[in-house]
C-alpha cells in the first residue's frame, strides 16, 4: 500500500488523538464534519515503500535460512539412501528453488500487488481459486509452518542450558510460545525495526553458517574425505522416498517467495525484485552445499542419522566447549525466519481483506505505528495451538503437500497469463521453459506424495477442499441473515476501537 494515503475521518473518534500525538501542526485544527475526508500533508495512515534493496535481501535470504538447513539434512539423508545422493537433492532442491523464485520475480514485476501466492492464483484463476488458497493457508499451512520453526527456535535457544541432558517437552513448547508471542509483538510495534532486526539476524545465521563450513572445508583439505568414498551406494535408495527427501530440501529453501507478499512495500520492484531474488538464491544455494559437505567430513551417515541436532554435534567434534554458542546462532537464525515469515504473511491477508474475503479490520492500519495491527495478530492463536498439540515431522511432511501443490498452481498461472493476458507489460520475463519444468515438478512430486504419504496428502486434500463450503457461505452469498450481518459488523467495530486502526485508502 503506497504512502499517498487519506485518512479516513468517518472514524472520527480517532482523528484528534491522532493529530495531537503525532502531527502538532495540527492540535489547534477543528475537527472535520462527518464523512470529510483530512490529508495529513507529512505521514498518512497507510503502508510506505520500506523495502530497500538489503533489506529485500535480508527477508529472503533471513526467512529460507532458518532450521532447514539444521533440521532437513537428517530427513534427505534418511529417504534419498546415500551421502552422494543426498548432495544431489541439495543442489537440484536449489536449482529448482531458483526456477520457482524466477517465475515468482516475473509475476511480481507484472503484478505489482502485494499479496504473494494469493494475489497471482486471484489475477490469474479467480477469487474461488484464491479463496481456497487463502484457507489453506489461515487453517493450515501457516500455522504449521511457524510452529515447526518456532519448536526448533525453542529446542536451540534451551540447548546449552540443558547440555548433556534432554529438555522437557513442556521446557521447549514454553520457550517456542514466548519466541512467538515477541515476533508477534514486534511485527504489531514498528516496519522500519521489523525490517532494521532482520538484517540484523540475517548477518548473524550467516555468521552461523561460515562457523560451520569454514572448519569443514579445512579438514576437507586436508584430506579427511573418508565419508565420501562409496558416496553413490544405491542399495538403501527407494522411489517412493525421494519426494519426501525433495520435500525435506525445498523445505530448506521455502522463503525465495516472501518478498512477493510485500510487493507495494519495495522501493523500485521492477530492480529491486529479481535483483534481491537472484542474489539472495546465490548465497543460499552455496550456504547450503557447503553446509552439508562440511558435515559429511567429520559425521558418518549413520552418525549424522542418530544425532538430535546436527549443527550442534558437528560443533562439538570440531570446536569442544565452544560448541556451547552453536545453539544459540541457531535460534537466532530460526528467530529471523519467524519474524520474516511472519512480516510477509501478515502483508497476505491484509490484501485478502481488502479483496473482501477475509474481514475488514484485517485491512486496516494502526493510526501511529502504521502497521497492519489485526492482520499481523490472525495468525497467533493456530500457531500456538499447533505448537502444543503436533509432531515436527508429520507437520512438515502435511505442510509440503500443501505448499506445493499450490505454488505449482501459481506457477501454472503464469504460463495461463501469458496466454490470456499477452500484452500485460513485464519489466522481467522468463523463458518459458523455466515455469514449466518448475510446474512439473511440483505436480511431480504432489502425485508421488499421495503414494509415499497417503495419510498427510488425504488430510491436505480435505482441508484444501472445505475451502469449497466456505467460500460459498461466507463470500459467495452476499444476502447474509441481517442478525449475522450486524454480528460481523460489530465484531468489526469493536476490534477496530480494542486495536486503534482504521481503514487505508
Amino acid at each position: 500500500m503506497e504512502c499517498e494515503m487519506p485518512f479516513k475521518q468517518s472514524h472520527s473518534q480517532n482523528s484528534d488523538g491522532v493529530a495531537a500525538s503525532e502531527h502538532r501542526v495540527y492540535q489547534k485544527d477543528p475537527l472535520p464534519e462527518p464523512g470529510e475526508i483530512k490529508h495529513f500533508e507529512d505521514r498518512k495512515v497507510g503502508l510506505g515503500k520500506k523495502v530497500t534493496l538489503l533489506r529485500g535481501i535480508s527477508i529472503i535470504i533471513g526467512t529460507i535460512i532458518g532450521a532447514g538447513i539444521f533440521i532437513s539434512p537428517k530427513g534427505i539423508l534418511k529417504h534419498s539412501g546415500s551421502i552422494g545422493m543426498s548432495l544431489v537433492v541439495w543442489i537440484a532442491c536449489g536449482l529448482l528453488s531458483l526456477f520457482g523464485a524466477l517465475s515468482y520475480a516475473e509475476l511480481g514485476t507484472c503484478i505489482k500487488k502485494s499479496g504473494g501466492h494469493y494475489t497471482y492464483i486471484l489475477e490469474a484463476f479467480g477469487p474461488q481459486m484464491a479463496f481456497i488458497r487463502l484457507w489453506a493457508d489461515l487453517i493450515a499451512i501457516r500455522p504449521a509452518a511457524m510452529a515447526v520453526i518456532s519448536l526448533a527456535f525453542g529446542q536451540y535457544i534451551l540447548e546449552p542450558l540443558f547440555m548433556p541432558c534432554d529438555i522437557p517437552p513442556m521446557a521447549v513448547k514454553l520457550a517456542t510460545a514466548i519466541g512467538i508471542t515477541s515476533v508477534m509483538y514486534l511485527n504489531s510495534m514498528s516496519v522500519t525495526w521489523t525490517a532494521r532486526i532482520q538484517i540484523i539476524l540475517t548477518f548473524s545465521k550467516l555468521l552461523a553458517i561460515s562457523i560451520i563450513i569454514v572448519p569443514g572445508m579445512y579438514q576437507l583439505f586436508k584430506g579427511e574425505t573418508r565419508n565420501f568414498e562409496n558416496a553413490f551406494e544405491l542399495s538403501n535408495m527407494k522411489l517412493s522416498g525421494m519426494p519426501l527427501a525433495f520435500y525435506s530440501g525445498m523445505y530448506a529453501y521455502a522463503g525465495w517467495f516472501y518478498l512477493n507478499f510485500v510487493t507495494e512495500e519495495v522501493d523500485n520492484p521492477e530492480r529491486t525484485m529479481p535483483l534481491a531474488i537472484c542474489i539472495s538464491m546465490a548465497i543460499v544455494t552455496s550456504c547450503y552445499v557447503l553446509t552439508n559437505v562440511a558435515y559429511y567430513t567429520v559425521m558418518t551417515a549413520e552418525e549424522l542419522l542418530a544425532s538430535e541436532a546436527v549443527a550442534v554435534t558437528f560443533a562439538e567434534k570440531m570446536m569442544g566447549n565452544f560448541s556451547i554458542a552453536v545453539p544459540f546462532f541457531v535460534a537466532l537464525s530460526c528467530y529471523g525466519s519467524m519474524n520474516g515469515g511472519l512480516f510477509a504473511l501478515s502483508r497476505m491477508f491484509f490484501v485478502a481483506s481488502r479483496e473482501g474475503q477475509l474481514p475488514e479490520v484485517l485491512s486496516m492500519i494502526h493510526v501511529r505505528r502504521h502497521t497492519p495491527l489485526a492482520a499481523v495478530l490472525i495468525l497467533y492463536p493456530m500457531t500456538i495451538l499447533q505448537v502444543f498439540v503436533g509432531d515436527i515431522y508429520s507437520l512438515l511432511n502435511f505442510m509440503s503437500f500443501l505448499r506445493w501443490l499450490f505454488i505449482g498452481v501459481v506457477v501454472l498461472g503464469l504460463i495461463y497469463l501469458r496466454y490470456t493476458k499477452p500484452d500485460l507489460p513485464r519489466p522481467f520475463k522468463v523463458p518459458l521453459f523455466i515455469p514449466v519444468v518448475f510446474c512439473l515438478t511440483c505436480f511431480f512430486m504432489v502425485f508421488l506424495s499421495l503414494y509415499s504419504d497417503p495419510v498427510n496428502t488425504g488430510i491436505g486434500f480435505a482441508i484444501s477442499l472445505t475451502g469449497i463450503p466456505a467460500y460459498y457461505i461466507f463470500i459467495y452469498f452476499n444476502h447474509r441473515p441481517k442478525w449475522l450481518q450486524r454480528a460481523l459488523d460489530s465484531f468489526n467495530r469493536t476490534l477496530q476501537i480494542i486495536l486503534v486502526v482504521v481503514p487505508a485508502e
